[in-house]
């Protein structure tokens, strides 16, 4: 209990951290694109990088390097933690996953339906619905630690544990709603990739090298494939092995656990600022109160801003109030609410959904402005309600 307690607290320093520097990228991306040099940022992004090893080429912009390759090792961090949270963590009983699991449904269905309402009669605004549904870990527990030690470890745990259930959701989601043109012998590959990483682990091999390595070809072949590639590195990751020794996951060696430590804070400091710079540029030239109310970026930041917080405290509220969970120990409502409201924080995987919803760049400034504005108003929003709930409920 007390390995987990303190894994779980090095977790949300590393996030608390990674949550400033993700602030300051975002900024220098809004700053560069709106400033004399937003031909420089523009040029970088659109630098064409290579990759080919016979009649198999690669050929993207640098801009689909970071969202493609980089966010799948993202994603394999997400599956990483995933598992070892379902297996010794937070979410390895049916009593600990409730209350988290319950928050991070409601935090998926109210905004996506709030979402849907404003875009009912915006056919093209269709696909974006599910850009509200995600969190972002980092910036939600770096708004949580700007509060300092007076927040409750059970409340931090809570956000932790909502928000990884929250990027599960959004694998899914990208899974069977933004993939097109399926390769079938591309998926064939993969799938055979798969079984040998399969195979692997029920051999007990504990060496990372021959898993990186086959992510890396599932990788290629989901590229090719249709499916989105970040799913490679989820796939990947649930079949590292979480104990290196005779099957008990409480032992100390643990290759699940040893990757997760060395990625945590490459993901945390490097690959999620550059995807926060490389998407949160947006110019503000021509925008305009009307552009902001259009039904694409107000369904966003409503569904981030009002439905993310519905959604989490209510569905909260009912799983308590059923006896189907407990409440936060030492939290009050007011304050569950506070952590409702950052889980409305969606920014770098909203920015990355939106950018799967509608790949045509005519709509970049739609989603940005979006999520946006409904990830600052949602951390303005849960940071007061905290900041004067803790302040009551503090000793005089």
């Amino acid at each position: 209990m007390q390995r987990r307690l303190e894994g779980a607290l090095e977790f949300i320093r590393h996030e608390a951290a990674g949550g400033t520097i993700l602030i300051t990228a975002a900024l220098l991306a809004l700053l560069l694109a709106n400033s004399p040099l937003a031909w420089m940022y523009d040029g970088f992004l659109d630098t064409p990088v290579k990759v080919q090893i016979g009649a198999l080429k690669l050929d993207k912009p640098l801009l689909l390097w970071i969202n493609d390759g980089l966010m799948a090792i993202f994603f394999f961090l997400v599956g990483l933690e995933v598992k070892r949270e379902l297996i010794v963590g937070e979410l390895s009983t049916a009593k600990k996953a409730a209350l988290p699991a319950f928050a991070a449904l409601g935090g998926m269905i109210v905004p996506s339906l709030i979402y849907f309402a404003i875009n009912w009669s915006n056919p093209v605004g269709h696909p974006g619905w599910a850009i509200p549904a995600a969190t972002d870990i980092a910036f939600a527990v770096g708004v949580l630690a700007l509060l300092g030690p007076s927040v409750p470890i059970s409340l931090k745990i809570f956000l932790v544990a909502l928000a990884i259930i929250d990027d599960l959701g959004a694998i899914v989601i990208i899974a069977f709603f933004y993939t097109s043109d399926l390769s079938v012998t591309a998926l064939g590959l993969a799938t055979i990739g798969i079984g040998v990483l399969a195979g692997l682990n029920r051999r007990c091999v504990t060496a990372i090298p021959p898993y990186v390595l086959i992510g890396i070809f599932i990788w290629v072949c989901v590229l090719k494939s249709g499916v989105h590639a970040t799913l490679a590195g989820v796939a990947t990751a649930l079949a590292i092995p979480l104990s290196g020794y005779d099957g008990d996951p409480k032992t100390a060696h643990s290759p699940l656990e040893q990757l997760e430590h060395r990625l945590h804070p490459w993901v945390t400091y490097a690959i999620l600022p550059l995807f926060a710079f490389a998407n949160a540029g947006v110019s503000l030239s021509g925008i305009t109160l009307a552009k902001i109310l259009g039904p694409i970026p107000l369904g966003i930041m409503l569904g981030l801003a009002i439905g993310k917080p519905l959604g989490i405290f209510g569905f909260t509220w009912a799983a308590v109030r059923l006896g189907l969970a407990d409440r936060p120990e030492g939290a009050s409502w007011t304050a569950v609410l506070g952590v409702a409201a950052l889980g409305g924080i969606g920014f770098t995987m909203s920015l990355f959904i939106g950018m799967l919803a509608f790949p045509d760049p005519a709509y970049a400034a739609d989603i940005r402005i979006g999520v946006l504005l409904g990830s600052i108003t949602s951390a303005a929003t849960g940071y007061v309600i905290l900041k004067r709930t803790l302040e009551r409920a503090a000793p005089e």
